[in-house]
């Protein structure tokens, strides 16, 4: 929640429900896209 208000905003901006919901639906895309650009990847070798 912290980054999400950190990177997002603490309130939503849309003013009806089903934006509200667009709104977040691409606030949580956005964030977890961030979290898997600096999430490194593991390969096993042997």
């Amino acid at each position: 929640m912290g980054r999400w208000k950190a990177v997002i905003g603490p309130k939503l901006k849309a003013r009806n429900f089903k934006k509200q919901k667009t709104e977040a639906k691409i606030c949580v895309w956005v964030l977890n896209r961030m979290t898997g650009l600096g999430r490194p990847s593991f390969e096993r070798t042997a």
